[in-house]
């Protein structure tokens, strides 16, 4: 990196847990990005949990701290980070934000990822689609949904890999540069497929599957794509290469832990709990084992 890398994440937090920017800030600081961080909710564990405690940032909280920062003179970013958000206000303000940001450092790289659903279930309030569609994507360097959150902002539905290079196209058309589909259901009961593009190139990449699901893994892939975007002064191929690597170091262990202790049946949430402070190594220097293949757009 010939520059300092510093980014603004504006996510959720958790006391307990990985997800948001407790799954974002360390492995960006370690692969070695200054980070501030503004948590939109702080709540004692995700929602997976049988109980949830805790507050959300106000509007006018938000707006004080980047006042703050302004005021100070410490807001020049390389990067900004967003995520989850359950008010189509604050992702109003969000675009705001980046407007002032990017009058600060007009090179600003941001990345979205937009944070609304799964496997063909919202769970943030339907009013945040449009603001996602028609505000914070065509602001978007990149882009990082789910195949769920790709097909409600295009509006179109993705059955096989000409389905996907659609959506991946039509998303480019809406200004963004660089597409990243965390996870999609093109693949089979063994892997799931996911896909990046840059408008000139596309890769697709195989990502084995386990019997049991993981909070925080789309923040984490939101993360370490960025970082290795800019590591690899945006080689696509091995952006997506690097962040895949990660996550199935990070996933699998954390899944023979858990499975060490509840070796048949479901896992419970805490036992899922990301284990990224026991991979840092695989964080710094992630393995390679799987291979990007190329297809056409």
């Amino acid at each position: 990196m010939s520059v300092q890398a510093k980014v603004l994440s504006i996510q959720s937090h958790v006391v307990h847990g990985y997800v948001g920017n407790k799954s974002a800030v360390f492995p960006l600081q370690v692969l070695g990005f200054e980070v501030d961080a503004i948590n939109t909710v702080q709540f004692s564990t995700h929602t997976g949990y049988k109980h949830l405690k805790g507050n959300v940032l106000q509007n006018e909280e938000m707006e004080e701290l980047i006042e703050g920062l302004i005021l100070n003179d410490v807001h020049h970013y390389t990067h900004f980070l967003t995520g989850y958000s359950r008010s189509p206000d604050s992702l109003r303000r969000i675009a705001e934000i980046i407007q002032k940001l990017r009058q600060k450092n007009p090179h600003l790289v941001y990345a979205c990822d937009p944070v609304m659903g799964d496997n063909g279930q919202m769970y943030v309030p339907d009013e945040i689609l449009p603001v996602y569609r028609d505000v914070l994507v065509p602001l978007a360097d990149i882009l990082t949904p789910n195949q769920f959150e790709a097909e409600l902002i295009t509006g179109i539905s993705m059955k096989n890999q000409d389905g996907a290079v659609k959506v991946i196209k039509a998303l480019h058309q809406r200004g963004v540069k660089t597409v990243a589909l965390s996870s999609t259901e093109l693949g089979d009961d063994q892997k799931m497929l996911g896909i990046a593009s840059n408008n000139v190139t596309c890769y697709k990449i195989e990502i084995p599957k386990l019997d049991s699901n993981f909070t925080g893994t789309g923040d984490l892939f939101a993360a370490l794509f960025l970082a290795w975007s800019h590591k690899t002064n945006n080689n696509l191929k091995l952006t997506l290469e690097k962040t895949i690597a990660t996550l199935q170091i990070i996933v699998k262990d954390t899944y023979n832990t858990a499975r060490e202790t509840y070796p048949t049946g479901k896992i419970p949430a805490a036992a899922r709990e990301l284990r990224l402070i026991q991979n840092k190594n695989a964080i710094e220097n992630p393995p390679i084992t799987i291979q990007a293949t190329e297809i056409k757009l």
